[in-house]
């Protein structure tokens, strides 16, 4: 049986940005540059390797306009793009994104799908009726969507899968629905994890590689891959790049804001979570070293998420300059 699995990467572009404050940073570039050459650096060890970025979708094109030049190399090293609250939950959970951020947002995804890459939504609702509504909109875009019910990505929904399949689900383009579940902290064990998801028949499953701090095994991951009915699906993991999490192995304990100079503020809403200068060459050997002990469990699949939120003023929406543009608290 061949192994997918696919490694998610969190990238938070604007985390140094600021509405009020002027840079020399080209925040966009530093991250076009980064995901290229962690492209790169996966595609030349497994060529098969898939690259999915999500939010931020701003850094396609080398202008501030949907319809801009496109920023050929970074487009080119990625296979799919992800959005979150495209439709529901931009401002609040459960509710109605507002039209002229959905408007915004909408021709970037759509250039991106006449590009040949793969478009994957999150929306945060939960009632019945705003999660049909979530699904014909994003279906009547050619937008792969999941609905969840759960801000904290922690619960497996009970809703009925979109276009559930009994497929061999071997790479991104085969993906007709996904599950997202990144928190198992409801799950009393990595068994009760894997045996609730096997229980699912999703196309695609985006977690984290770590159950309390151990890392899910190849034959675990293989046992993951397989859906109830008998198809197969691709396992994807999470990992943030553009934010250091006091959780995960490379964490040292001295460290502290400004030591080492890469280490920004806490994140206000990830506790745990501290903001990165990304571009620091010190924290892109970290991220790399990390991706080498990946690559070494013989995994066919590499997947990069990139998360950035957006303000909804006026000047932003028109201008949305990813170096001085606020990020929007999440709620």
């Amino acid at each position: 049986m061949n192994r997918i699995f696919r490694i998610v990467i969190l990238l938070s572009v604007v985390a140094f940005a600021s509405c009020n404050k002027k840079t020399d940073i080209d925040y966009r570039q530093e991250m076009r540059k980064f995901v290229i050459e962690i492209s790169k650096n996966a595609k030349s060890q497994r060529s098969y390797f898939a690259i999915i970025v999500q939010n931020g979708v701003e850094i396609t094109n080398t202008t501030d306009k949907p319809d801009g030049e496109i920023a050929s190399e970074y487009v080119s090293a990625i296979d799919g793009q992800g959005q979150e609250d495209l439709f529901f939950g931009y401002a609040k959970d459960n509710k109605p994104t507002p039209a002229k951020v959905s408007d915004y947002l909408k021709p970037y995804l759509s250039r991106l799908k006449d590009e040949g890459k793969v478009i994957l939504t999150t929306d945060y609702c939960s009632s019945p009726e705003n999660i049909e509504q979530s699904k014909q909109q994003n279906r009547s875009n050619g937008f792969i969507s999941f609905q969840a019910t759960s801000r904290e990505l922690d619960v497996i929904p009970t809703t009925p899968i979109q276009n559930e399949n009994s497929n061999t689900i071997q790479n991104l383009q085969q993906v007709q629905n996904f599950l997202y579940i990144i928190n198992p902290e409801h799950f009393a064990s990595k068994q009760q994890f894997i045996d609730a998801v096997c229980a699912t028949n999703y196309d695609m499953v985006i977690m984290d590689m770590f159950f309390d701090g151990t890392e899910f095994t190849s034959d675990e991951i293989a046992r993951l891959r397989m859906k109830k009915n008998g198809g197969t699906r691709m396992v994807i993991a999470y990992m943030s790049i553009g934010e250091a999490e006091d959780y995960r192995y490379y964490w040292d304990k001295s460290w502290k804001r400004g030591n080492p100079s890469w280490l920004d503020k806490e994140n206000p809403n990830w506790k745990g979570n501290y903001k990165v200068k990304y571009w620091n060459t010190e924290w892109q050997t970290i991220i790399f070293d990390y991706l080498s002990l990946i690559i070494t469990l013989a995994l066919m699949g590499f997947t990069l998420i990139l998360l950035m939120r957006l303000s909804t003023t006026k000047a932003d929406l028109t201008k949305a300059n990813l170096n001085d543009v606020c990020i929007k608290k999440r709620t």
